[in-house]
């Protein structure tokens, strides 16, 4: 990246009117990174909107840090554009681009009180001392920080580092704040407030964050949308309740939360039901997905908790007892997680199973336990199916 200054600077991104009025803030198009031989990035294309709080995750590698680094401009794309409201900003540097990042490791300086690192970004960009101090005390408010502006950061705790470091964020008020695994330091009660926190903090403000993250509990809760990557490639964008329950891919469905995955072929279709016949010898009916299966090689998915378990099976009077399916086998393991029990039940077919039971009542007399045989069922609504 060339020191120079580019003919393009921040002022006039933040202050150019959008295309139209559904343009997307910020707009990826086929940007690829590469390190020596290895493509972190890989003609990636993607838009996030004003005011959304978007998440990209996954799991080492995949090239979701690199994406953001290019966002902020330490890193240049080897090919593609960065779009910042209709604006190429790959020639603004940095410290000149209306982005900031709030780094993992919060990167302080060790030295300075909590109120000379809030301020630092503003004295570089050459703002009066008057309103540095005024925009200081307006960020120490907003991240609750009052009366420990002269501690350094050694005489501060985890989580009130992690807000010095978003305060400093912040202070320049720039249109997109990246934030690269921001809550990883905290313990998990600590990170579970703060989560809320800064998604109350987001919605007050209406800026665009952009969170990386390998946590899928984080990203499910914070997030608008969240962007999957794998590979350097993006493999699903959608949103939290989409992503669990409709997966684009058998990946992604593995990815994201516990699944049940059987592989099979489909035998019939009739009426708005798929018949698949799973290697194991068994038999799922599905309900036909919104997108018809265009290869008669599938798998289907079935999350934990829409397994359901009984001695018994279920009652016939409540249920449709054609539209059940109906898996016998024997509880192998029984994991108690306070809201709910884990059974993985190994089926008379031989392929293992898991249910995720929430614990509605205190004490529960009637639970299942290892050696017991069971009858797992689950409805045709209740699966997914992936092409192969």
């Amino acid at each position: 990246m060339s020191g120079q200054s580019p003919e393009i600077d921040a002022a006039k991104i933040n202050t150019a009117p959008t295309a139209a009025a559904d343009m997307p803030l910020l707009r990826v198009e086929g940007v690829s990174k590469a390190f020596g031989d290895f493509r972190a990035v890989d003609r990636l294309s993607l838009d996030i909107k004003a005011g959304e709080f978007f998440a990209l995750l996954g799991p080492s590698g995949c090239g979701k840090t690199t994406l953001l680094r290019m966002l902020a401009g330490f890193e240049t794309p080897d090919e593609g554009r960065i779009l910042l409201g209709g604006r190429d900003i790959a020639p603004v540097l940095p410290h000149d681009r209306p982005v900031n990042m709030m780094f993992q490791n919060y990167a302080l300086f060790p030295h300075l009180s909590v109120r000379d690192n809030i301020a630092f970004g503003l004295k570089r960009a050459g703002m009066a001392r008057a309103a540095i101090d005024t925009r200081v005390g307006e960020m120490v408010a907003l991240v609750k920080l009052e009366g420990m502006e002269k501690r350094r950061p050694d005489q501060l705790s985890g989580g009130q580092k992690q807000r010095v470091a978003l305060a400093r964020s912040l202070a320049r008020r720039p249109k997109v704040l990246l934030l690269d695994e921001p809550l990883a330091a905290l313990d998990k009660k600590l990170r579970e407030g703060t989560q809320l926190e800064l998604m109350e903090l987001q919605r007050r403000l209406g800026m665009t964050f952009i969170v990386v993250t390998h946590d899928q509990e984080e990203a499910m809760t914070m997030a608008n949308r969240i962007g999957v990557m794998d590979a350097g490639r993006l493999e699903q964008v959608a949103t939290p309740r989409d992503l669990y329950e409709a997966p684009a891919s058998r990946w992604v469905a593995q990815f994201v939360g516990d699944v049940n995955l059987f592989d099979g072929e489909v035998t019939s279709r009739e009426g708005h039901r798929l018949t698949i016949a799973t290697r194991d010898g068994g038999t799922i009916v599905v309900a036909e997905p919104r997108d018809p299966a265009g290869k008669t090689e599938v798998s289907v998915a079935i999350r934990p908790e829409k397994v359901k378990l009984s001695r018994r099976g279920p009652a016939s009077d409540a249920v449709n007892a054609q539209a059940i399916n109906r898996l016998e086998g024997v509880v192998t393991d029984v994991s108690y997680l306070g809201g709910s029990t884990v059974y993985k039940i190994k089926l008379d077919s031989g392929a293992a199973l898991r249910s995720s039971i929430a614990n509605t009542a205190r004490l529960d007399l009637d639970t299942l336990s290892a050696g017991q045989r069971v009858v797992a069922w689950f409805t045709p609504d209740d699966c997914v199916v992936l092409e192969r």
